[in-house]
């Protein structure tokens, strides 16, 4: 069995989306997801807590085998009101601080635009 990670907002209009972009474009089965409201920007923030976020990655890595961590960031986020240009910047600056994190795996940026179509903005 092969796992992704993907760390997506709570909005349950990206969850299947994102799953399926991540499984047809990356070769795995599953994609364990951890959510969190507006989670690009919560992410981007300097001084977020994101210490639960990371317990639930680590189960991922460890009890799964995950070696590929998605970072997504969706147009018309009720938590995280901003513009496109502001989320992409976001999945950015989320995806450099979970590359900082875990630098042995791929940590790739997600946006998932106003017709829920799943575009690669980064892989770091």
């Amino acid at each position: 069995m092969t796992f992704a990670t993907c760390l997506n907002c709570i909005d349950g209009r990206v969850q299947l989306p994102a799953i399926s972009w991540i499984t047809e474009n990356y070769n795995v089965k599953y994609v364990d997801m951890v959510t969190k409201a507006g989670m690009d920007g919560f992410l981007a923030a300097k001084n977020s807590d994101i210490h639960e976020i990371l317990k639930n990655v680590k189960v991922s890595i460890s009890g799964h085998g995950s070696n590929n961590i998605f970072v997504a960031g969706h147009y018309d986020c009720a938590a995280n009101p901003v513009d496109d240009m502001t989320h992409k910047k976001q999945i950015y600056a989320a995806v450099k601080r979970i590359k900082n994190l875990f630098p042995d795996l791929n940590v790739i940026g997600l946006w998932i635009n106003e017709n829920f179509v799943v575009e690669n903005v980064s892989e770091k």
